[in-house]
């Protein structure tokens, strides 16, 4: 969906990772509200162990997120093989439903949840990034358009290793869905 690199925002002297939304996209009107409503609303969240949104702007029609860089590399380069000790799981584990719970109690559905979108920090806290292809779902469940289903068209989406069964299918998706990857 993009491009992440990492830069100095200059006027606050802090390190901050930019997303940039590819150029094909970019032009598409749909698209393009969709990569700013789902901005808004992660952004919204303020969750410790979901990776903080500065700001959504655009340079040479091309828009682009500014937000927390978490310098530790992602969750799929650091589980050894063999797996995570039992301990080590749970630490991260629980941080991290508790970012879940946080991000379907507004009604956004990841659906991308893996060990790659889920970055290790130095400071040892792991954080859930990259939701591009999340749903926004109408609130409460109540069955209106969503942010990813405006068109009435459904496709499966999101990484096939880790996508629920209603994925696969094209289906509806909820909360369930992300706890099942």
């Amino acid at each position: 969906m993009g491009v992440v690199w990492k830069a100095v925002d200059t006027t606050l002297d802090r390190v901050v990772a930019i997303k940039f939304l590819a150029e094909n996209l970019a032009r598409d009107e749909k698209r393009l509200a969709r990569f700013k409503r789902e901005a808004m609303a992660v952004a919204a969240l303020n969750h410790p162990n979901i990776v903080q949104i500065f700001s959504v702007e655009e340079a040479d029609g091309i828009p682009f997120l500014t937000m927390e860089y978490v310098g530790g590399g992602n969750l799929a380069a650091g589980i050894p093989r063999g797996g995570l000790p039992l301990q080590q799981f749970f630490e991260l584990a629980i941080p991290l439903a508790d970012a879940l719970h946080a991000s379907h109690e507004r009604s956004i559905v990841h659906r991308d949840l893996k060990p790659g979108n889920i970055m290790l920090g130095e400071d040892g806290r792991a954080r859930i990034v990259d939701f591009g292809i999340a749903e926004l779902r109408a609130p409460s469940g109540g069955g209106g358009p969503t942010a990813s289903t405006e068109s009435g068209e459904r496709h499966a989406a999101g990484t096939l290793p880790y996508m629920s069964p209603e994925q696969l299918q094209g289906k509806p998706v909820d909360p369930r869905s992300d706890v099942f990857s």
